[in-house]
């Protein structure tokens, strides 16, 4: 872990500490993913079969779960990991529901009305991650607003085990959420599968989920092909940055920051405090409880990236925020929401000490698919309106035509198009 005093860096040495992992040169990963779009698209099936037993190691005569294979890897779910998926989904359907957008009808003028509708996006893609560890509640994040957005069509990937099959608790989680197709497949392959088609997986119109830099940047790449999907944001390795002051407990700091860092080697975790006791009693903490960890290998890795930063005010901690525009953002502080007027850019707030990111992950009902890489400065987290477009209608009577008709040629005319004026002029010389 690195200790910085913020105020002894000039401007280039403060961006160099705040540098995401692997956010230099990126052109080997998209070089590698670019491949792996070009065999799909060319070979469909077998290439996801070739590409499966390279990246994942199984062989795969067929991607999609079958509903006897479903049920069988579902009864092998330990009743407790059921009931805690079930008491997640009620209420992450509690918050999603409650943020929905809703159709309006408005008179913008005497005879014009104006509306919005919501439709669903007909065909979805979400991408479960089963790499270093499968996240079984990703599944819930992304398929609970999908089915309240309404989606015709719900289509999951998850990476495959060694032995072909995919991780019971995620096709638990999926089958909660009423998602029936699922397939067997992971990383860049899985996000192309889902963009071009092939023989055995529906072409999406929109992918969604988290992943890491190869899924990132197969994303990406799928976004930008001619005709290509929709993708939800930018979600790559895992974030957390806490701001606290000198009464937060360095054992809660400490566990917070790494339960981001076992994510994986290329997550980042960073805090931010006004109290240089506590830079000394969270490094202390942290290093204690790494070794207790399971994946304290991965997690020792991530905290190579690791800042532990001394500033000299909270203002000046929540400035360094909001230009760093973190996943998550924990205000480990005596008045957390005092302060939360000062949140500009942030993926998820957790506000004070009892309010540990953890729960955002799993159960506290808001979604843990968030933008990460400083995407907060513009991206928001998947919700019920991902999942939907809005489309706007109007409707103008006669009287509402010569209301509001020479305005639209006014400004047609300033614009040189004349075609666009004579649409309204034409119409106008029967309404007069």
């Amino acid at each position: 872990m690195k200790r910085i005093e913020w105020n002894r860096l000039d401007a280039d040495a403060r961006r160099a500490c705040l540098a995401r992992p692997g956010a230099g040169d990126q052109s080997e990963v998209e070089a590698a993913v670019k491949r792996v779009f070009e065999q799909v698209r060319a070979d469909g099936d077998t290439a996801l079969r070739a590409l499966t037993r390279r990246f994942d190691g199984a062989e795969l005569a067929a991607f999609e779960v079958t509903p006897a294979e479903m049920a069988a890897a579902i009864a092998t779910v330990p009743a407790s990991l059921r009931a805690a998926l079930a008491e997640a989904r009620e209420r992450l359907l509690a918050w999603h529901r409650a943020g929905m957008a809703s159709e309006f009808e408005v008179d913008t003028a005497p005879g014009v009305r104006c509306g919005r509708l919501l439709r669903a996006i007909p065909r979805v893609g979400l991408y479960v991650p089963a790499g270093s560890a499968p996240l079984v509640s990703t599944a819930l994040m992304l398929g609970v607003p999908a089915v309240l957005a309404g989606c015709d069509e719900i289509v999951l990937c998850t990476p495959p085990r060694a032995d072909g099959s995919a991780d019971p608790a995620v096709l638990a989680a999926a089958e909660l959420c009423g998602v029936r197709r699922v397939f067997k497949l992971g990383g860049a392959q899985a996000i192309a599968a889902m963009a071009f088609g092939t023989e055995s997986v529906p072409r999406c119109d929109k992918l969604f989920g988290p992943g890491n830099r190869y899924v990132t940047a197969a994303k990406q790449l799928a976004a930008m092909m001619a005709g290509g999907p929709a993708i939800d944001m930018p979600a790559g390795p895992s974030e957390v940055l806490v701001i606290a002051d000198a009464g937060a407990p360095p054992v809660h700091v400490a566990a917070d920051l790494l339960s981001q860092a076992e994510h994986g080697p290329d997550s980042q975790v960073v805090l931010l405090t006004d109290s240089a006791a506590l830079v000394d009693a969270v490094e202390a903490e942290v290093r204690r409880q790494v070794a207790e960890l399971p994946r304290e290998a991965i997690a020792t890795r991530a905290l190579e990236f690791a800042r532990l930063v001394k500033v000299d005010s909270l203002d000046e901690a929540f400035a360094i925020s909001n230009e760093y525009a973190p996943e998550h953002l924990i205000l480990a502080l005596r008045e957390p929401r005092a302060w939360l007027g000062q949140v500009s850019c942030a993926g998820s707030v957790f506000l004070g000490d009892f309010a540990p990111e953890g729960l955002g992950d799993y159960c506290s009902g808001t979604n843990h698919v968030l933008p990460t890489n400083g995407a907060a400065r513009a991206w928001s987290g998947v919700s019920v309106a991902s999942f939907q477009k809005s489309i706007s209608v109007q409707e103008v009577s006669r009287a509402g035509l010569a209301a509001i008709g020479p305005c639209a040629v006014e400004i047609a005319r300033a614009e040189g198009l004349e075609a666009h004026a004579q649409s309204v002029l034409r119409r106008l010389e029967n309404v007069r």
